[in-house]
């Protein structure tokens, strides 16, 4: 009888898994569902390099003419004002990972399939690479130089017109003491100034309106929900937060809360501060983030489908030992442009781990 089997390093056999990895990864990762191709999307994903080969990406963007214009018959040649345009590169590059076993004695003695096993293992470690390349780029997070922590791209920090501190002080490494936590105050002042910079920051259509993304720490989560003065967390909670209209938009999904127009989103991914003398990590400070639409993008190399991700296979010393790498050009990075953020806004607070009293 004739049979029909497909070995390890078959290349269905590698689509398959690669498929099925990539599917899984873009569910978890916690920025997934800020993800869009659109123009309104918290992280847009350009496909420039899907189809097209280079190692970068560069992103333009025109200022608004500001001119007065002529009345009637005045003349207008000569009075043409000039267009001032922006670049920002998106540079993308590989980065790969594998798992390997011992041999085929040490497969024998566990239950569990070592391919099942390794595309569990590196789906979570993709995953919590996405998010923390996510989360390094919008705080400028400096302190981490290593590119594969980073989206492959260098991490700025926040313009003097993009960041607020806790106490009006210059520096991440001056705010102290309970007095400097977060307080929904922040909101108002980063809705302010979205709305009054140049260029504005946009909030995110969604199909509930237009909204603006705060991402904050738990330490910083926990400050605001036990303040209990009038006009703090007790009062921030919509109706469209509890009467299930939020399901229509992933960006909903999750949420602490809606204040201002600006969804709350909680995670343990935001940064330290940093040092503005050594460039070292600020333990005791957080920085929230504050995000309009296209406040980063991302962009991965090769054709767009279901096999961004490669998944290769290999055995060694004779067959023995399996081994299974995954890889991915890609490139994340805060917009930013003429050396601005453009629509991310950190506050810096006090943060520490609070024990009951």
């Amino acid at each position: 009888m004739a049979t029909t089997g497909y070995s390890v390093n078959n290349n269905l056999t590698n689509k398959l898994w690669a498929k099925k990895l990539n599917v899984e990864v873009l569910k978890d990762a916690y920025i997934s569902k800020f993800i869009g191709k659109g123009a309104d999307s918290l992280v847009q994903y350009r496909e420039d390099t899907n189809k097209d080969k280079g190692d970068r990406i560069r992103n333009g963007l025109r200022m608004q003419l500001t001119g007065a214009g002529v009345l009637e018959d005045n003349t207008l040649e000569g009075q043409e004002e000039q267009l001032i345009t922006y670049s920002d590169d998106l540079l993308i590059n590989q980065l790969r990972h594998a798992v390997r076993s011992d041999g085929k004695m040490s497969e024998q003695r566990v239950l569990f399939d070592l391919r099942t096993e390794a595309k569990a293992g590196l789906k979570d470690w993709w995953t919590d690479r996405l998010d923390t390349m996510f989360f390094n780029q919008v705080c400028g997070y400096t302190v981490q130089t290593d590119l594969r922590y980073t989206g492959m791209n260098t991490p700025t920090a926040p313009d003097s017109n993009h960041i607020m501190r806790a106490g009006n002080v210059s520096a991440d490494e001056s705010i102290t003491g309970t007095a400097s936590v977060m307080s929904l105050s922040f909101i108002d002042y980063c809705v302010e100034r979205a709305k009054t910079l140049t260029p504005a920051i946009r909030p995110i259509k969604t199909e509930l309106g237009d909204y603006y993304v705060m991402f904050v720490h738990p330490y910083q989560a926990t400050d605001l929900r036990t303040n209990t003065n009038t006009g703090q967390w007790l009062d921030i909670q919509k109706a469209a937060m509890t009467g299930g209209q939020t399901t229509k938009n992933p960006i909903f999904t999750g949420a602490l809360g809606v204040y201002n127009n600006t969804i709350l989103h909680e995670s343990a991914r935001v940064t330290n501060g940093v040092n503005s003398s050594t460039g070292a990590a600020v333990t005791t400070v957080r920085r929230a983030v504050f995000a309009g639409a296209q406040a980063a993008c991302i962009a991965f190399g090769g054709e767009d489908g279901p096999d961004t991700m490669s998944w290769t296979e290999e055995t060694f010393d004779y067959g023995n030992q399996l081994g299974v790498a995954v890889g991915a050009i890609l490139g994340m990075k805060k917009s930013v442009y003429n050396s601005t953020d453009f629509a991310t806004i950190v506050c810096s607070t006090y943060a520490a781990q609070h024990n009951p009293s």
